[in-house]
């Protein structure tokens, strides 16, 4: 027998409640903390991210030149048969230099959100310092992975050597994973993770596995966060917990005072 209209409608309201506290809890951190920055700021809040945006925007349109392509490639191309300390120190520049064979508004988004969102909540300069460790960790796979050879099951085929090696998405992967977990929503990150492992079984290749390197990177730099903060937590004042917002730059919480003074303040993919 049907249940009562009115029990019905009962039920759904209770389910639609908990699915905002659900909401609530899962995501509120991350969007008090932004909206909040870019209402006081606007787009001071982010000046890394434009940087960023800005700087891809023009490796883009410099490298589709007929004279460009030679000068991008000379400072920011990475492969792995190049020897190691010329990739490293292409390295932070082939971040931002879009894959020739993707359209770039899909980098261009990746970094307006996913690096916007980052700067906002742990700094520019953790925004950064994650990014590079993340990308970094991709560009030493690629070589283990070639070493490895295409026999193993964390190896690639000898070819991916010549596979040009650019691009922010290993560093987006990586910053999506630390944020969501540095602000409590840890069913987003595990979703970022998922998408990115089923990303490797349908399609597997050098891309998928760096993004892969990319997430344990930022695992263990999340694991070291959490040792620091209990650290912190046994010799001296409570530390901010995991999951609260922080305002860019800063290591407090974003205050809800009206009084406070308001100022400014490829990979393949």
């Amino acid at each position: 027998m049907a249940a009562p209209a009115p029990q019905a409608a009962r039920d759904q309201t209770v389910n639609r409640r908990a699915l905002r506290v659900a909401a609530r809890r899962e995501w509120g951190p991350l969007f008090t903390a932004v909206r909040t920055a870019l209402v006081e700021r606007k787009w001071r809040a982010v000046p890394l991210t434009l940087g960023a945006v800005a700087l891809t925007a023009c490796f883009q349109i410099v490298q589709n030149q007929s004279w460009g392509l030679r000068p991008v490639h000379d400072i920011g191309f990475v492969r792995a048969m190049d020897p190691l300390w010329l990739a490293l120190l292409r390295t932070p520049l082939s971040l931002f230099v879009p894959a020739l064979d993707l359209p770039v508004w899909g980098a261009l988004i990746q970094i307006l959100l996913v690096f916007g969102v980052a700067e906002i909540c742990i700094g520019w300069w953790r925004t950064l310092l994650i990014s590079y460790v993340t990308t970094l960790a991709g560009t030493l796979y690629a070589r283990a992975a070639i070493s490895l050879g295409s026999g193993s099951a964390l190896g690639v085929k000898a070819s991916d050597a010549l596979i040009v090696d650019t691009g922010p998405s290993a560093a987006v992967v990586g910053l999506a994973v630390y944020v969501c977990w540095r602000l409590g929503a840890r069913w987003t990150a595990g979703a970022v993770i998922v998408g990115m492992v089923l990303e490797l079984v349908l399609k597997d290749n050098l891309a998928g596995k760096e993004h892969l390197a990319a997430i344990l990177a930022a695992l263990a730099l999340c694991a070291l966060t959490a040792w620091r903060d209990r650290r912190l937590q046994r010799g001296g004042p409570p530390s901010r917990p995991p999951g609260s917002a922080v305002r860019a730059g800063s290591g407090a919480p974003p205050m809800n005072s009206s009084s406070r003074r308001r100022g400014p303040a490829q990979r393949l993919s």
